[in-house]
């Protein structure tokens, strides 16, 4: 009942006086039927958007840390989400890729549509990275279609980091469904997984018109955290010469 009310009460006609969101492809979504709806992820503000303009409800599958906040902040952060019909799934650990699927799988079984982020975290930097086979798993194992999809300006919109979003337009886009029954029963196997992967990762390129990079978000993140602690860390006790 909640996640009615946000949708057009609440939370719905906020966001699109906000963003002004122009539509696009709409007729790709099915109107029944359980599907994935895999899109790029630039902005906090993402996992709302696609909820208020679809017809149908949409499940995300959310990072864990919105649900365990400290404080009252964290309290209403996680009452938020679990009322928007969020699921919390853990990314650290070796079984957190697994628990993610099986998320998934579940929200497909029901004849319900699952909207996931194949980069797996948010672009730092507005290019598109390298997506995770997870998407494709699901695709095989649930037998279903998979709807690119591409958010066009919300990381203008509200940039990582950014709290209250600037008033931007914003361009929903989505492509045509794809079809991966050619591969059924190939869901162990890693070249497949790549390809379907890379298919859909393509899809949305075209969509969205980003830069594309050829790894994954999570590595190149960290990667530059780490330069730049070293950075700091040079900057704050420099090197003394030697003699």
């Amino acid at each position: 009942m909640f996640y009615y009310v946000l949708k057009y009460v609440l939370l719905g006609p906020l966001l699109r006086l906000v963003f002004r969101p122009r539509i696009e492809g709409l007729e790709h979504v099915p109107a029944e039927g359980p599907a994935i709806v895999a899109g790029n992820h630039l902005s906090f503000s993402d996992h709302f958007l696609m909820p208020a303009i679809l017809k149908r409800r949409i499940t995300f599958l959310a990072k864990k840390e919105y649900f365990t906040g400290p404080g009252v902040k964290g309290r209403l952060t996680a009452a938020f989400f679990r009322s928007a019909g969020q699921i919390p799934v853990d990314r650290t650990g070796k079984e957190a890729g697994q628990a993610a699927i099986r998320e998934g799988l579940g929200v497909l079984s029901k004849n319900e549509l699952l909207g996931i982020y194949p980069e797996g975290t948010r672009s730092h930097d507005g290019r598109l990275y390298k997506g995770k086979v997870g998407v494709a798993v699901m695709a095989l194992r649930a037998q279903v279609p998979v709807i690119p999809c591409a958010m066009i300006g919300t990381f203008e919109a509200q940039p990582p980091g950014k709290v209250i979003p600037n008033i931007h337009p914003v361009v929903i886009r989505f492509g045509k469904p794809l079809d991966f029954s050619r591969y059924a029963g190939m869901e162990n196997e890693k070249a497949i997984l790549r390809a379907i992967t890379d298919e859909i990762m393509y899809a949305i390129l075209k969509l969205s018109e980003q830069e594309y990079v050829d790894e994954y978000a999570a590595v190149v993140k960290a990667q530059q955290a780490e330069a730049a602690g070293a950075a700091e860390k040079e900057r704050r006790f420099p090197r003394m010469p030697l003699g």
